[in-house]
């Protein structure tokens, strides 16, 4: 959803009420600020930055019926500015779930593939926890909420390519890593997530707060292209309305491009590990199937 700015308090309409809110401000050198349901709103994490959460008060001021409100922090309602808000629908009102060997707790939207999950790490090689979604997630972006410094993002994506073998990480440019100490070398199965012992995402006594996503025909897909350095059509079985891409086999920007911004030899992207305004030209469009890159 697309919103300008206006510097003191508004409301923005999605259509339904959010779980998981993520905004940038797309002309400011800002941060990408990122809020869900289950940890609280103004319980700000940064996608481009290591940080553990914080209060950001006067910014994401509440999740509504059919969007959410905002404050006057810069931030997310810079006066005259346009910005950008991606919006998740989990399950609402969170739950307990006590399918893994650690407690979490869990807003899941089954149909759609989307579950927004808060557990405690314990620092234990082969701890899991259940993600709520009743099919094997495809992609979860995982930050240590009380942390900062060399706590990274880990993101697990299930490809060709990637894999619960390592990792990619959403702050930073750098290839796939193989390691087993996130995910212990153990695919998810529909019910958990199995974790390494490594502090960034199974720190002993550390709140984690996990965005998992199964793909769902005509919600998400997760899946891997090679690049042909010319036109190159990708199918995923549905006409997207936002796409986020990482090249794995070596360092690479994060890049996002959506059809809110517009789409086509004018494209405009916004990249989830820096603070940097969005640029346009990126040649991408959306198609009944797919996308098409240039």
């Amino acid at each position: 959803e697309l919103y300008t700015g206006n510097g003191g308090t508004q409301s923005v309409t999605t259509g339904f009420k959010p779980d998981f809110t993520w905004i940038k401000d797309r002309v400011g050198t800002d941060n990408h600020h990122l809020f869900d349901s289950i940890r609280g709103v103004e319980m700000r994490i940064i996608s481009n930055l290591t940080d553990a959460q914080n209060l950001q008060t006067n910014s994401l001021t509440s999740f509504n019926t059919l969007g959410f409100s905002l404050g006057s922090n810069s931030g997310v309602n810079a006066s005259g500015e346009n910005h950008v808000s991606w919006n998740w629908k989990a399950g609402g009102t969170p739950s307990i779930n006590t399918d893994g060997t650690t407690t979490s707790i869990v807003s899941a939207n089954q149909a759609a593939g989307f579950s927004v999950v808060k557990y405690t790490g314990n620092g234990t090689t082969g701890a899991t926890f259940g993600h709520g979604l009743e099919s094997k997630p495809d992609l979860v972006f995982f930050k240590n909420i009380d942390q900062s410094g060399n706590y990274n993002w880990s993101v697990y994506s299930n490809t060709s390519v990637t894999g619960a073998t390592g990792l990619l990480y959403l702050n930073l440019t750098n290839g796939f890593t193989t390691t087993s100490s996130r995910f212990n070398n153990t695919e998810p199965t529909s019910s958990v997530i199995t974790l390494g012992n490594d502090a960034t995402i199974n720190g002993n006594g550390d709140n984690q707060i996990a965005y998992c996503f199964a793909s769902i025909s005509g919600y998400s897909k997760v899946g891997t292209y090679s690049g042909t350095a010319s036109a190159n059509s990708i199918t995923i079985g549905f006409e997207p309305d936002f796409i986020m891409i990482k090249r794995t086999d070596t360092t690479g920007t994060w890049v996002i491009m959506d059809s809110a911004r517009g789409m086509g030899s004018n494209a405009y992207a916004l990249f989830p590990n820096l603070s940097a305004s969005e640029s346009n030209g990126w040649n991408t469009a959306f198609t009944a199937t797919g996308f098409t890159i240039s």
